[in-house]
């Protein structure tokens, strides 16, 4: 008899635990099903750098087929669940939906963006979560330094050149470092937008940038955007956005056409649907074995689980705990169905980087601290060292390297998407 085990979520966890029980199960033990929304997993500390054309956005993901060799993929949603049953409803691209039995679930559906009741904040902010938006973002900024440097008008162009992120954590900050430092060097090619010049915002709540590293770093990280002419106003908030302008709890009004919205990450809204018991933030409660609290079968784990810390609290939403969540949910898993033995879920962040573009970053590994280039370096090779699949990992260092002595391309590529209609 072979065991149904069907993961929800291509995303980090979802990847390395399929990964980790085709290694772990026998080939006729299981049959092993992935369920993703597309055909791919994103490496998405590298959205920032897609954005700024440091890195192709293809190698920013990595095919699911490449990587997995017996597990099968179908594109779709995990839409429905019945316990009781042991049964996912699947809704499938193309429309057609199909009720699938299970003998273990885990629940990998990651996060989407915190969106809080700012009026006009849907409407006319960008998110920063997907490949999608990084390319949106980057052909934003491209678009509006063309437009810049076309109007005659001086308040038409105080709009297109500001630019506002709200948010000072991981996303945020990084987005915002790597986009100016791109815009800077394409500047050279607008004369009349560079003489007007370009403003960047930072906008955050909280007294601090970065409350996920140590304040010496996060210092140091605002004295590096501050002295290249970012604007970065803490304990401030977005209290509207139009078309064209943002206003901030301090009252004041910027005109801009560009907000980008980075405050912060929820649970994937349909786990209200899948009924699993939901702590106060939306998040799946697990045991130390990332067993959902009340059920049998049924695991979670990544940004859409609360799984225990072993500091203490909860796991924080980063890659970092979802990537090694992954694999000691797939040995329990295994362990469930007979193989091996259960293990708790042990793991202590030891290190964490924050690129800051222009080659610095700051960062921590265990006790000791990094800053500047030390630190840019140490990113990228932790990096390296997790993306999935040798081709993409070879990909990244030619961006990397071709990047260095060449200028990166300005084309705005937008249309790319909206071809024209015949006729």
């Amino acid at each position: 008899m072979a065991w149904n085990v069907v993961i929800a979520g291509g995303g980090f966890g979802g990847l390395k635990a399929a990964r980790e029980l085709e290694r772990v199960m026998p080939k006729q033990a299981a049959r092993l099903m992935l369920v993703n929304e597309q055909n791919y997993s994103t490496y998405s500390p590298f959205l920032p750098e897609a954005a700024a054309g440091t890195l192709e956005p293809r190698h920013v993901v990595t095919p699911l087929r490449d990587i997995l060799k017996r597990t099968y993929l179908r594109l779709g949603e995990i839409v429905g669940h019945d316990p009781e049953a042991k049964t996912v409803e699947l809704a499938a691209k193309g429309g057609d939906q199909e009720t699938v039995p299970y003998d273990q679930l885990l629940l990998a559906l990651g996060s989407v963006s915190r969106v809080l009741p700012v009026p006009g904040l849907t409407e006319h902010a960008m998110g920063f979560k997907s490949l999608a938006d990084a390319i949106v973002l980057r052909n934003r900024v491209v678009e509006n330094l063309e437009l810049a440097n076309a109007t005659q008008e001086h308040q038409r162009r105080e709009e297109l050149l500001t630019f506002v992120f709200v948010g000072g954590g991981y996303a945020g900050l990084e987005a915002l470092a790597e986009l100016q430092d791109f815009a800077a060097d394409a500047m050279d090619s607008y004369p009349r937008a560079r003489l007007h010049g370009m403003r960047w915002i930072l906008v955050e709540a909280a007294p601090r940038v970065l409350p996920e590293i140590d304040q010496d770093l996060a210092d140091y990280a605002l004295r590096e955007l501050r002295g290249r002419g970012i604007d970065i106003k803490l304990e401030t908030q977005l209290k509207e956005v139009t078309a064209n302008s943002a206003t901030l709890s301090t009252g004041e009004v910027v005109p801009s056409t560009t907000v980008v919205w980075t405050a912060g990450v929820a649970p994937a809204p349909i786990l209200r649907q899948l009924n699993v018991p939901l702590d106060e933030r939306g998040r799946v409660p697990v045991d130390a074995h990332l067993r959902v609290h009340g059920l049998d079968s049924v695991w979670a784990i990544g940004d859409c689980a609360a799984a225990p810390d072993p500091r203490g609290g909860t796991c924080p939403p980063t890659a970092q705990h979802a990537v090694r969540q992954g694999p000691v949910a797939a040995r329990n898993i295994a362990a469930e169905l007979g193989i091996g033995t259960p293990e708790p879920f042990t793991y202590r962040s030891e290190a964490s980087f924050v690129n800051l573009g222009r080659y610095k970053a700051v960062g921590r590994i265990g006790d000791r601290k990094f800053r500047g280039f030390p630190a840019w370096f140490l990113a990228r090779s932790y990096h390296m060292s997790q993306i999935p699949g040798y081709a993409r990992k070879a990909h990244a260092v030619l961006d990397w390297t071709a990047s260095m002595p060449f200028k990166r391309d300005i084309a705005e590529l937008g249309s790319v998407t909206q071809p024209k209609r015949l006729g």
